[in-house]
């Protein structure tokens, strides 16, 4: 299913034992575009660290309740790797916090989830996929410092990053949500991460390899509901590009 970044903000986090908090942000890596912690705000319980929840731990993410569930305790939070409140997550701190919980390492392997294109909760398999898998080095972004950057089409700037939309069963980034107000009154659409040329992280700006009049002659997005399949196979086939739904095998095809 899919969900905006927004709406998710400060959804409940419910722990196996009670209430943890609140979600306050995301980071996300800008190789793979994939959630890689969920930043919680425990309010007046932890308030000397970040506490940092990988997608590894989700149960299951609940609209009605505005709610996540995590299957983790709370002495299980309290006692796993500390991330000061004023520093970036450091790879050091990943190998700390992955080795913790016991669970495979997303940079280990060339997939979106290391050695699976999908959350693979068999921890069993992590040394095993340590010792096959090509390592890369994770630069991972919050998805609340990215929001504001400008989208630099190929003849000019079109808008600015306004939200996200992920997929909540591989966690992956599926869009960009631009706004478009201050070139093109009212209008916002979406870009995939796909489509994406590369971002300058010091200039505040991402750059696509398409035109302002390709942009702007896209299909309307709606913020008033989320994009279905049919909407998504329009602005797939708009720009001529494949639906990531054709390649990504589904999790559900891989009991485990």
């Amino acid at each position: 299913m899919l969900f905006k970044i927004k709406t998710l903000e400060k959804y409940k986090l419910k722990a196996s034992d009670g209430e943890i908090g609140k979600v306050e942000d995301f980071y996300f890596d800008d190789k793979h575009w994939t959630i890689r912690y969920l930043v919680a705000d425990t309010g007046t319980w932890l308030t000397e660290r970040r506490v940092l929840i990988a997608p590894y731990a989700f149960n299951s993410v609940n609209k009605e309740e505005k709610e996540i569930a995590i299957n983790l305790s709370k002495k299980q939070i309290e006692d796993s790797p500390s991330l000061d409140s004023d520093r970036p997550v450091s790879h050091q701190f990943e190998v700390a916090y992955y080795g913790y919980y016991g669970l495979p390492a997303y940079w280990h392997g060339g997939y979106m989830w290391g050695a699976y294109p999908y959350l693979n909760r068999d921890s069993k398999k992590s040394e095993e996929d340590k010792k096959m898998e090509k390592t890369w080095d994770p630069h991972l972004r919050s998805t609340n410092d990215v929001k504001g950057h400008h989208i630099q089409a190929s003849d000019g700037e079109i808008g600015h990053v306004d939200d996200f939309i992920i997929d909540d069963e591989t966690w992956a980034i599926r869009y960009l949500i631009i706004d478009t107000k201050n070139w093109w009154a009212g209008k916002k659409i979406l870009i995939s991460p796909q489509w994406i040329d590369h971002i300058s992280w010091d200039e505040l700006k991402v750059f696509v390899n398409l035109s302002r009049e390709n942009i702007m002659q896209s299909p309307e997005y709606s913020e008033d509901s989320l994009p279905t399949r049919d909407y998504e196979s329009k602005l797939h086939s708009h720009y001529d590009r494949k639906g990531y739904w054709e390649d990504e095998p589904s999790a559900h095809e891989h009991p485990h």
